[in-house]
């Protein structure tokens, strides 16, 4: 049984939902879909340049696990550009997540 997803802090919403090669109609494109935990991890250290551990300290995970989805989202976006795919930005899920720090000691306070 895989371990529990952990909440991801996500700090920036897309401009837009999609982005695809011009003048090509998306019902002809293959798509590739990126996570919102993807996007915020691109944002946070090829955009605004932190190093992973600080990154992924906003972003509420290990260094190791930020380094996973930034390869992942990097490949994805090579892909799109490469193959010409469309990249479709996934919505955040939970609402509840943007910009809100987490308290590692306060959601163990609650477990007990």
């Amino acid at each position: 049984m895989p371990r529990p997803k952990i909440h991801r802090r996500i700090g920036c919403r897309p401009a837009y939902s999609c982005f695809k090669p011009n003048g090509v109609p998306m019902s002809q494109l293959e798509s590739i879909a990126l996570a919102p935990d993807e996007l915020e991890a691109i944002r946070l250290v090829d955009l605004d340049g932190l190093q992973q551990q600080a990154a992924a300290e906003k972003l509420g995970v290990s260094r190791q696990t930020l380094g996973n989805i930034v390869a992942r989202a990097r490949h994805k976006v090579a892909q799109a550009l490469v193959k010409g795919r469309a990249l479709e930005l996934q919505p955040d899920s939970s609402p509840s997540n943007i910009s809100q720090p987490v308290d590692k000691r306060q959601d163990k306070e609650k477990e007990r």
